[in-house]
């Protein structure tokens, strides 16, 4: 006598079977998955880099003139201010040693010192240096100092990608890429990429006050003047 199998047996078969094909299927599949895939991000696959240079001042010394113009102090303060910005390291002046007016190439380096020292630069900043010796010309007063700028990754165009290849669901060689090389040109100092930079020591007095406020319900903006509105003017109608 045959025995009928029962439906709860013949569920379970068929849910066997169903599973050993899934098995099947997954033993076989290629997935193409680089090993890179699962380490980081895609971002880092577009590293940003970090190149460092040398910017430099030339101050010509008149052979006549009793000091330097006008035009040769806006440079030197215009340069002091890059320094600020970006400089590294100390800021150098370096002294000619042939020159064609040995009095006003001292009196320019003093006054460098002078315009650096006006523009928030600290007399123990500046190194002194002495270039020019045994020249046969008259040498110019220079002034220098090193920075840093931001290497952008190299995109490939799109147009050597193949997007018509869907054989894997990994991301594109090229995603991410933009977006470094948009970070690459808004980064003001490249050298924090480093990690050079020292953070500041936190202001305790200021964050027990902002804290004090927020408990208060207060608000925690700084108050601002008549002369620091954002608002547009309505002194002109329409």
């Amino acid at each position: 006598m045959n025995r009928m199998m029962k439906p709860t047996s013949m569920l379970l078969a068929a849910a066997g079977l169903g599973i050993a094909s899934l098995t099947g299927c997954a033993s076989t599949a290629s997935t193409k998955l680089p090993p890179v895939y699962l380490q980081g991000t895609v971002l880092d696959n577009h590293q940003i880099g970090v190149s460092k240079r040398t910017e430099f001042l030339e101050i010509a010394i008149s052979p006549v003139a009793s000091e330097i113009t006008l035009k040769d102090r806006q440079q030197i303060a215009d340069f002091v201010t890059l320094y600020r910005k970006r400089g590294h390291g100390p800021l150098i002046m370096s002294l000619p040693e042939s020159s064609a007016n040995p009095q006003l190439a001292v009196s320019a380096v003093a006054t460098a010192r002078e315009i650096a020292w006006q523009n928030g630069v600290e007399y123990d900043e500046i190194a002194g240096s002495s270039h020019g010796e045994g020249s046969t010309v008259s040498e110019p007063l220079l002034m220098a100092f090193q920075v840093y700028d931001a290497v952008a990754p190299d995109c490939k165009p799109l147009s050597e990608y193949d997007y018509s290849d869907v054989s894997s669901n990994n991301e594109s060689p090229e995603l991410g890429c933009a977006v470094r090389t948009n970070l690459a040109a808004m980064i003001a100092d490249p050298a924090d990429l480093l990690g050079q930079r020292k953070l500041d020591a936190a202001d305790g007095p200021r964050r027990a006050v902002i804290l004090e406020k927020f408990r208060n319900g207060e608000a925690t903006a700084s108050t601002r003047g008549r002369d620091e509105s954002g608002a547009v003017s309505q002194a002109v109608g329409n």
